[in-house]
């Protein structure tokens, strides 16, 4: 049963799993200096981008591959599953590394990512795949 959920996630969200080991690994490695650095903020960009694109293509893979859906299983999976992600990373980055620390301000701008991809993928993604009848998902509107 357990190794059957895995296989079934694995399949039905292959992007988002390589984007998410990717932002589990940007997350925690050392990251190197250089002249992007001295432009400030230029991470929070990179926050946003992350968790906005990691979002963006959570949505794409749940339309595309579920049949029967509802707001309640899009709402904890797509949008409070990885703001708590977020908030566990910079926990981490804070109690677990030596290189790393943890930051509000980069939370609060993983935390715009996920609802700019969740505004991107309602009124843009989701009428491209009706349009282009790739909307297996009916059941929330």
């Amino acid at each position: 049963m357990f190794i059957e959920r895995i296989d079934r996630i694995i399949k039905r969200y292959p992007l988002s799993l390589v984007i998410l080991a990717a932002i589990i690994y940007l997350s925690f490695f050392k990251p190197p200096k250089t002249n992007l650095s001295e432009i400030n903020n230029i991470d929070k960009l990179a926050h946003i981008l992350m968790y906005g694109g990691f979002c963006t293509v959570l949505w794409f893979e749940y339309l595309v591959s579920h049949i029967k859906s509802n707001a309640a299983n899009i709402f904890w999976g797509a949008i409070i599953g990885p703001i708590l992600f977020s908030g566990a990373i910079e926990l981490l980055q804070e109690l677990a590394t030596s290189h790393r620390g943890g930051d509000w301000w980069d939370f609060l701008f993983n935390t715009l990512g996920v609802i700019l991809a969740t505004l991107f993928s309602i009124y843009v993604t989701k009428p491209i795949l009706k349009k282009r009848n790739l909307l297996n998902c009916n059941g929330i509107d």
